[in-house]
């Protein structure tokens, strides 16, 4: 594949963070975690924007998801995120509003991201 594929995920939740990136890792892709939106913003800044692909929890402390999907649209348009939560149609109309490509809905399958990264990414 040569370079391997950037991923950001942001999620609050520890457990989701390790298991995510334990399986995208083993499944060759670059995984850098945000357990923040804070976090999230100063990597997303410091490569300018420049992940292949951001998976971000929608409902969190401080810095929402929708809030970092708002700002990642506007620096990079192109960028696809999904939107994962675990709180009902709420969020997810939120998301949408926020230009998310893709939302998930908690708790997901592991294969089930990975294939909506792939169809993304395409």
């Amino acid at each position: 594949m040569g370079t391997a594929i950037k991923l950001l995920i942001i999620d609050d939740n520890e457990e989701i963070l390790t298991s995510l990136n334990r399986f995208l890792s083993r499944k060759g892709y670059d995984v850098e975690l945000a357990a923040n939106g804070l976090v999230a913003l100063k990597k997303l800044e410091a490569v300018n924007y420049n992940f292949d692909l951001v998976i971000t929890d929608l409902v969190m402390p401080n810095i929402s998801g929708v809030a970092i999907t708002t700002i990642i649209k506007k620096h990079n348009s192109q960028m696809p995120i999904i939107a994962i939560t675990g709180y009902g149609e709420q969020p997810g109309s939120l998301a949408k509003e926020a230009h998310a490509d893709f939302v998930m809905n908690k708790p997901f399958k592991l294969d089930e991201i990975e294939a909506t990264i792939q169809r993304l990414l395409k």
